[in-house]
């Protein structure tokens, strides 16, 4: 098992979803507080990061939002965190959420989701992220986006080997045993790095 102290949660911030999302959301948040794990996400007052926000808090647990200021300008933060930290723009956000966590867990979202979902798979194989990336996909929302990064396996646009990157569940309770079950240090993805 590995000792996770810190989890990042991508998700959706928009309110015109399903009830599902915010469902396995509120439950992915309650699940890590109870492991003593502290969530990361990025501090938004709405939507599923609200939801796992809510069920962090309500179990007991550390949650820590990390968000651009000019979102905070424009009052879009949870005040409510434990604690808010503020970058200076977009990619300083990542780039701190990622530092601070000690493995990922995407949830469904949009184009802002799929760009953070994209930046660890990607540094993963170049050997820079080597920390556990779980696709929570509810309801199979991942579905398509999953079938698409076999296309791109099965014509030579990444190896096999890449499908290593990144571990796939349906429901809360998996996705949080995944993140204990898979290796911090994949040392396959280290050998076919191209660094």
């Amino acid at each position: 098992m590995n000792d996770i102290k810190s989890v990042a949660i991508y998700c959706a911030s928009s309110t015109k979803i399903k009830e599902c999302y915010y469902q396995v959301a509120h439950e992915l948040g309650h699940g890590l507080a109870q492991r003593g794990v502290t969530q990361v996400n990025g501090a938004g007052n709405m939507g599923l990061m609200r939801a796992a926000s809510d069920g962090g808090l309500e179990a007991g647990g550390k949650v820590v939002g990390v968000i651009p200021s000019f979102m905070v300008e424009q009052n879009w933060h949870y005040p409510e965190l434990s604690e808010i930290i503020e970058t200076s723009d977009m990619q300083s956000r990542k780039h701190t959420i990622n530092n601070m966590t000690d493995a990922a867990i995407v949830l469904p979202g949009g184009c802002g989701t799929l760009d953070e979902l994209f930046e660890i798979i990607t540094l993963k194989q170049l050997g820079v992220y080597l920390k556990p990336i779980i696709i929570l996909n509810v309801e199979g929302y991942y579905d398509l986006l999953l079938q698409h990064l076999e296309r791109s396996m099965e014509e030579n646009f990444m190896r096999d080997e890449h499908r290593d990157i990144w571990r796939v569940a349906t429901t809360a309770e998996e996705a949080i045993d995944l993140v204990f079950s898979t290796p911090l240090i994949d040392e396959s993805v280290r050998r076919f790095a191209k660094i």
